[in-house]
């Protein structure tokens, strides 16, 4: 899951009583390589965990924290970015276009609680909000926001980050067999909660998939009862055959999601179409169902056409 192993790097160094230093991205514009939400943990010798951007720029940060715990300043900062050697200040070092603003957080041992309900949270999967000022951390266990992210500065001094842990982007696999396995084990690595449906009670491939958070067993006419609608709904049909496809579809076609796949070859995804155009279904319908699924890099194997989906799907999300 996103953020955990990060967080669990600086719980196990406070708990020894070591500090360590946070870095987060709270805002990013244009091509910049750390994106809002990126974070980070380093420790005084250079042991680290998790990313802010990468390069040059990184490098300087690690380094800045570094000596932030050398000196044992506990004040946090906040340090912008710019990504272009015209910048007349704030230059990152790199070329890429963008900026970002990274804020360094010296943690010391009295705030292993946050991290403990930030973690506690994350495991959960209970949504709470995350909140990053000049002050320091804190974290709102089970309240709520209307957006993910959000971001303030009015000073170089003064500034506030919110942001809604976890994320909880869901990606519900229609279909439980050797592509869907295969696809499982991508899309784990990518901080996605992962359900499963099949209407196969003792499927091999099923069983076999113990990376899905959440597995359930449900006829494909009743799917809309367990796959709820929204921008952080991800849904991929992969079932056994065109019967059981054109079933999955007919439940969730039109349906607010922010990405509805169907794995299919193009003369299969075109007769399906065509038959639910006569059954009532509109052009402007279909036409936001990606199918033939998955980016086109002729993908064969099951583990080929399931980085091919999971290319797709981060494609639409990173939009």
């Amino acid at each position: 899951m996103k953020d955990l192993q990060v967080w669990e790097f600086v719980r196990k160094r406070l708990q020894r009583g070591a500090p360590v230093a946070l870095l987060a991205v709270l805002h990013h514009e244009g091509s910049s390589p750390g994106r809002q939400g990126f974070k980070m943990a380093v420790r005084i010798s250079g042991e680290m965990c998790g990313s802010v951007g990468g390069g040059i720029m990184e490098h300087k940060l690690v380094e800045l924290a570094k000596k932030m715990l050398a000196d044992n300043q506990t004040k946090p900062i906040l340090k912008h970015q710019i990504h272009s050697k015209l910048a007349a200040q704030n230059q990152s070092g790199m070329i890429c276009s963008g900026h970002q603003s990274v804020g360094i957080y010296p943690l010391q041992v009295t705030d292993l609680p946050e991290v403990e309900k930030i973690i506690t949270a994350i495991k959960n999967r209970k949504k709470g909000v995350l909140q990053l000022i000049e002050k320091g951390i804190s974290f709102f266990p089970d309240m709520h926001q209307p957006v993910r992210y959000g971001f303030s500065s009015q000073k170089p001094t003064v500034w506030q980050y919110t942001e809604v842990l976890p994320e909880n982007d869901s990606v519900y696999i229609v279909g439980g067999g050797h592509v869907a396995l295969a696809f499982s084990k991508v899309m784990s690595l990518l901080g996605f909660d992962l359900h499963l449906f099949d209407d196969r009670e003792g499927l091999d491939t099923f069983e076999q998939n113990q990376i899905v958070h959440f597995k359930t067993i449900t006829p494909f006419s009743k799917l809309a009862e367990f796959i709820p609608e929204g921008d952080q709904s991800y849904v991929v049909i992969m079932t056994f055959g065109y019967r059981s496809d054109k079933e999955a579809l007919k439940q969730l076609a039109g349906k607010k999601f922010k990405y509805l796949g169907l794995m299919g070859s193009k003369t299969k995804v075109d007769q399906l179409f065509n038959e639910l155009l006569e059954e009532g279904f509109s052009e402007e319908t279909l036409q936001k169902i990606y199918s033939p699924i998955g980016l086109q890099i002729k993908s064969e194997t099951p583990e080929e056409i399931a980085i091919s989906v999971a290319a797709q799907i981060i494609q639409v999300r990173n939009r």
